[in-house]
């Protein structure tokens, strides 16, 4: 389940176990997850569904079909159900019991068309709820490509946004919870006959999940229906955040046509909303809602409807006279506690992923919640029948942690799996990382993760990789990525900073909003102060071979950077999918964002986007500079890394381009991800004199074979 390497380099990185979050069965002695690695040596992938004894940590293999995916528990016994890609664009429901796996997967039923995020609840006697996400057709019908009528012509035509989003054009076809019922009385039946569009046949048009990035955690279901959030259908979707919590209320999930979805209203909250949970009782609903609608990184209100019957009555949890709300960080996942009595929340702090402990209901929510899991990432967290969670998490040097604990002794938790082993598989250790707070721009202080390689010796000089975020609203944590890795970096002899200047995320929103309208003032010097503080505070490193990197926001730091005295101090920059030009924000397709950061329209306020536009410096650019950017980014079109190269060619400085075609704003296919690497690592190494230390050390060797 590990990969053995000496040395932890992009290889191992990409080709290294990616395990999903752990999902424990009702009895709570087993936990499922999927599994996936790819080989460089075969260029294939594997995937596989595990179920792992939560005594021993021990895990068996269910199925390692390659189109296998996004396992549940039916919650009767072990038994087990998935879905499965098939040929001609259909899906099949299948169905093993983990006790008996003698005999091969048993396929319960066929569905026309591509289905994803199942859940399933208990109905009572031997019937089921199930319900699925997919497309449907303009008739409310399951879509299915493959079987779809094709166009003779491949033109598109628009009246309204958005043309495009994320990295594909918007079609007729939209997103949809489906529901029926399974009766395992004397063998697995689903009623096919019953497989209902719960939005279909309504007069106005809801689309759930919320594309791009929606899924599981966009609805949930119990014994009295079904929640789901979903676009306000009368805004315009490019300049407006809007989502709204519907509630449907079902008594048997065989109605052959779902009542009209149930707007639940919030006041003065009129932005995203999120994370709908049933509380066990299948009585209130718990979710997250911002305040703008014009703000995709607004702070998420963690509210309640105490009873799904009467959804005029909304409490805010922590809610204070003024608006903004008493606790300060931003709620994500929730889950409640067996009884119902608490709630376990996940949300960022200070560069952590931490999970918080607090009342399920407002009225007793008084103090501010209580972190009791405040190391690492918590990725999700599920309850147990004896009290006790289970807990996905990761870290800066384990790629994925399943661990219990018993919410009463917060002190006290077990580990029940790690793939990495702590990093010791990686060749990386909790040694390696440390972190510090330098004085900010302004009064405040800045965060900063530091990361040394694994073979760190305090009395050498290493050259400095400095790693800016994007967002800009987001931040690094100590938490895993396949992406932007510090401990890759790190490994070839680097050490590693990655600050969180303003506009980072858990550090309070006011830290957070400091950087509207402010792109390129304080979080620039934010930064420069950290190299300053790097300068003056760490002896072991060496600025004068500093390269700085960053991708989306970061890609636009870097380019800002390039044109100000900061480009100076570095030997190469890399700029990932960034912004070359602040003027150039309506060719992106979420117009909502430059319209909330530059505060206004192009047309009204284009002296904010000229203010904090890099194209305006490009005369004191001159620091060798990789640029990347893919075809399928259309947050950020091509042209945003085209235009700096072709200036950077022309004023004759060392630069590079590259691109992915299939690629969107982030490289996501493994031998992409290698190529990304490889022509990364090589450009910064060349600069800043790792690549003559490697070329030296491997003439060494090669003498002493001699």
């Amino acid at each position: 389940m590990t990969v053995r390497a000496k040395k932890f380099t992009p290889e191992v990185l990409l080709s290294a176990p990616r395990r999903s979050a752990a999902v424990p069965n009702p009895a709570g002695t087993l936990a499922v997850f999927t599994v996936s690695t790819y080989s460089f040596e075969t260029h294939s992938k594997t995937s596989e569904i595990r179920v792992l004894d939560l005594k021993n940590g021990q895990s068996r293999v269910i199925t390692d079909d390659l189109n296998a995916r996004e396992p549940i528990w039916l919650g009767k016994d072990n038994v087990l159900l998935w879905l499965k890609g098939e040929e001609k664009g259909t899906t099949i429901l299948q169905a093993a019991d983990v006790d008996d796996l003698q005999y091969a997967p048993e396929t319960v039923t066929v569905f026309n068309g591509s289905l994803s995020n199942p859940k399933v609840v208990h109905l009572g006697s031997d019937t089921f709820a199930l319900a699925f996400t997919g497309l449907a057709t303009p008739d409310g019908e399951l879509y299915n490509p493959e079987t779809a009528k094709k166009p003779h012509s491949t033109g598109k035509v628009y009246s309204s946004l958005f043309v495009r989003q994320w990295d594909a054009y918007v079609t007729e076809n939209k997103s949809t919870i489906w529901y029926t019922t399974l009766n395992v009385h004397k063998r697995m039946q689903v009623n096919t006959t019953s497989f209902i569009n719960a939005l279909k046949g309504h007069s106005f048009q809801l689309e759930s999940p919320v594309p791009p990035f929606g899924g599981a955690g966009d609805f949930d279901i119990s014994k009295n229906g079904i929640v789901f959030v979903a676009k306000d259908p009368k805004l315009d979707p490019a300049n407006h955040t809007k989502t709204d919590l519907y509630y449907i209320p079902l008594q048997t999930f065989t109605e052959s046509q779902a009542p009209s979805p149930q707007i639940v209203k919030t006041g003065n909250l009129k932005g995203y909303s999120g994370s709908p949970i049933f509380s066990p009782d299948s009585k209130s609903v718990v979710f997250t809602r911002m305040k703008s609608d014009q703000y995709e990184s607004d702070k998420t209100r963690l509210l309640l409807v105490p009873d799904i019957t009467d959804l005029t009555n909304v409490q805010e949890f922590f809610e204070t006279k003024d608006g903004e709300g008493k606790w300060d960080l931003k709620p994500e996942g929730v889950t409640f506690s067996k009884d119902g009595s608490e709630l376990y929340v996940t949300a960022e702090e200070n560069g952590r992923g931490k999970l918080f402990k607090l009342p399920a209901s407002p009225r007793h929510a008084s103090d501010l919640p209580t972190a009791i899991v405040s190391d690492g990432s918590v990725t999700d967290a599920r309850m147990l029948p004896d009290g006790k969670l289970l807990i996905s998490s990761n870290s800066l040097v384990d790629n994925s942690t399943y661990s219990i604990l018993d919410p009463s002794k917060a002190s006290e938790i077990s580990t029940v799996s790690s793939v990495s082993k702590s990093g010791k598989a990686f060749g990386l250790s909790q040694d390696q990382v440390d972190e510090f707070w330098y004085e900010g721009a302004e009064d405040y202080s800045v965060h900063a993760w530091v990361l040394k390689p694994s073979n760190f010796d305090k009395s050498k000089k290493y050259p400095l990789a400095y790693l800016i975020h994007g967002g800009p609203q987001g931040a690094w944590n100590e938490s895993w990525s396949t992406r932007w890795n510090p401990a890759v970096f790190a490994e070839q002899g680097y050490v590693v900073v990655t600050p969180n200047p303003t506009g980072s995320s858990g550090y309070g929103m006011a830290f957070q909003n400091g950087i509207r309208n402010n792109w390129g003032g304080r979080p620039y010097v934010d930064l420069v102060k950290g190299f300053e503080y790097i300068e003056a505070n760490f002896p072991y490193v060496d600025t004068s071979r500093a390269v700085a990197l960053g991708a989306s926001y970061g890609g636009y730091m870097v380019n800002w950077i390039q044109g100000h005295d900061l480009g100076r101090k570095f030997k190469a920059l890399v700029t990932h999918d960034g912004v070359f030009s602040t003027l150039n924000q309506y060719s992106s397709e979420e117009l909502f964002f430059p319209h909330h950061d530059f505060a206004g329209t192009l047309w009204e306020n284009r002296e904010n986007y000229e203010k904090w536009d890099p194209a305006r410096h490009l005369k004191n650019w001159a620091t060798p500079h990789l640029i990347i950017h893919n075809e399928l980014d259309y947050r950020l079109p091509i042209g945003e890394g085209l235009a700096p190269f072709n200036v950077l060619q022309t004023k004759g400085i060392p630069s590079k381009f590259l691109t992915f075609p299939d690629e969107n704003h982030w490289v996501l296919k493994p031998e992409n991800s290698l190529v990304w690497h490889q022509e990364v690592l090589a450009w910064i190494n060349k600069y800043s004199g790792i690549e003559q230390e490697q070329e030296e050390l491997r003439q060494g060797v090669t003498k002493l074979r001699i």
